[in-house]
């Protein structure tokens, strides 16, 4: 029996990253024009390149979420043989894993969110997927590993939901190959 699963786009929670997204890049705009002396006639060089580099960086992936919009296309994919995701960069780079290469799934909270942790086996197989900087990130050469994760801050589940989702057709996975 085939199995398959598709996760969506949630509207109401891409609305709410956007408008956090756009309130950060509002709050460092604030900054960048105190820094330049805008408010009090007084030039602040480091804080300005800062606050400027730091709000370049938000407003460049708060316009890459806006235009990313228009995808109706599902952001994470599940079945009895692989799996593929494009909740975050390195994941949407990634592109399909086997079920049969996953060594371990765990939770992780970072930062404000919960991220499901795939660690695979066989880096071999998925080089060149990545370009060197995100490999790096990746990989992990003490343990011959690469580390992938997947976010639930904009599908239809919550972070708990996701996790269960890959374990449940991991194990089935690993439970059929026994």
């Amino acid at each position: 029996m085939e199995k398959e699963i598709q996760l969506y786009r949630n509207s109401k929670k891409t609305k709410n990253l956007l408008f956090f997204s756009l309130g950060v890049c509002i709050i460092l705009l604030l900054v960048v024009l105190y820094s330049a002396g805008i408010f009090d006639d007084e030039f602040k060089t480091k804080p300005l390149v800062f606050s400027s580099a730091a709000f370049l960086i938000m407003f460049i992936l708060l316009l890459k979420t806006v235009l990313s919009l228009k995808d109706k296309s599902p952001l994470i994919e599940l079945n009895n043989q692989n799996f593929y995701g494009k909740t975050t960069p390195m994941s949407k780079s990634f592109g399909v894993v086997n079920w049969e290469d996953v060594a371990n799934i765990e939770s992780q909270k970072t930062g404000g969110d919960t991220l499901v942790v795939v660690t695979i086996n066989n880096p071999e197989k998925y080089e060149g997927r990545l370009s060197k900087m995100l490999w790096n990130m990746a990989y992990n050469k003490e343990t011959n590993q690469l580390t992938l994760m997947y976010s639930a801050s904009e599908i239809d589940i919550d972070a708990n939901a996701l996790f269960t989702l890959f374990t449940t057709f991991w194990k089935g996975k690993t439970s059929l190959n026994s």
